[in-house]
C-alpha cells in the first residue's frame, strides 16, 4: 500500500468532469479518479480552507464519528473494477466501511488522517509523468490555485 497526496481537483473539458487527482507521498505515480461536482466542491473547499456557513454533508459525518466516540484512522482506495474505483474508511478496531473514494477523501482531508492506495490500484491505475510534462504539472497546481468552489457548480444550479 502506498500512502498518497491529494494534488488537487480540476475539470475535465469538454465534458466538465471534474477529475481528483493523488500522487503517491513516497514515488512518482498519480492516481485520476473521476468524481462527481458536489464531491469535488466539497474536496475544493476544505483544500482552500473555506467554511460555508452550514455544515456539508463530510463536516456532519465528521462530527457523527466524534460524538459516536470512534476514530477515522486512515482511508484506503481498494479497488478498481469496470473502471470504478471502491474505498473503504478503516475505523478504530479495524471496522471497515466502504465509501466512494471522493466522500472518503473529502473526510480524511476534514479529519486529517492519512490517505492510501493499494498497490494493485496503483499498478492499473497509476500514472507516471515523465520529466518532460512537469510543466503540465505546474500548470496543473497553477490552475488549483485560481480554481473556486464556484467553478465546479453546473450549468443548472
Amino acid at each position: 500500500m502506498s500512502e498518497m497526496r491529494v494534488v488537487g481537483v480540476r475539470v475535465e473539458l469538454p465534458a466538465n468532469q471534474p477529475i481528483l487527482l493523488l500522487r503517491e507521498t513516497e514515488g512518482e505515480r498519480y492516481l485520476p479518479i473521476w468524481i462527481g461536482s458536489v464531491e469535488a466542491t466539497a474536496i475544493a473547499l476544505e483544500q482552500q480552507g473555506v467554511r460555508p456557513a452550514r455544515p456539508l454533508t463530510h463536516d456532519l459525518l465528521k462530527e457523527v464519528i466524534g460524538a459516536l466516540g470512534r476514530e477515522l484512522e486512515q482511508v484506503v482506495i481498494t479497488d478498481l473494477k469496470e473502471g470504478t474505483f471502491f474505498a473503504e474508511l478503516v475505523f478504530d478496531g479495524d471496522v471497515r466501511v466502504s465509501a466512494r473514494p471522493s466522500d472518503s477523501v473529502a473526510l480524511a482531508l476534514r479529519i486529517g488522517v492519512p490517505i492510501h492506495a493499494v498497490d494493485a490500484v496503483l499498478e492499473e491505475a497509476g500514472l507516471i509523468i515523465p520529466d518532460e510534462q512537469e510543466d503540465e504539472v505546474e500548470k496543473f497546481r497553477e490552475f488549483l490555485d485560481s480554481v473556486s468552489p464556484e467553478d465546479f457548480r453546473g450549468a443548472d444550479t
